[in-house]
């Protein structure tokens, strides 16, 4: 059974600091793309960052010089270093395990991030 277990969310003050944690069971994530998507209420589920198995990194614009993926194979799980935060950032953070050659692709359950004074 595949399973992405993110962690880390909660609440913190406009211009603070969170990482979030996702490790995966039951799939070797050296052979997926790793991304990181947010949900905020009333809107739809948009890329926030994602990461190849190659390690090649791509944001959103409006997270650029502000949140880092990484990811650790050893470990089987990726982060997200995220800084300067926004109340705009306020979402549910999903993780996503891609493989388009096999046309696999799972996602965890969410954990929530709130920006707010």
């Amino acid at each position: 059974q595949v399973q992405l277990v993110e962690s880390g969310g909660g609440l913190v003050q406009p211009g603070g600091s969170l990482r979030l944690s996702c490790a995966a069971s039951g799939i070797a994530i050296r052979i997926f793309a790793m991304g990181w998507y947010r949900q905020a209420p009333g809107k739809q589920r948009e890329l926030v960052a994602t990461i190849t198995s190659g390690f090649s990194t791509n944001y959103a614009d409006s997270v650029k010089g502000r949140f880092t993926i990484s990811r650790d194979n050893a470990k089987n799980t990726v982060s997200l270093q995220m800084n300067s935060l926004k109340p705009d950032d306020t979402a549910v953070y999903y993780c996503n395990a891609a493989n388009t050659y096999s046309g696999r692709d799972y996602w965890g359950q969410g954990t929530q991030v709130t920006v707010s004074s």
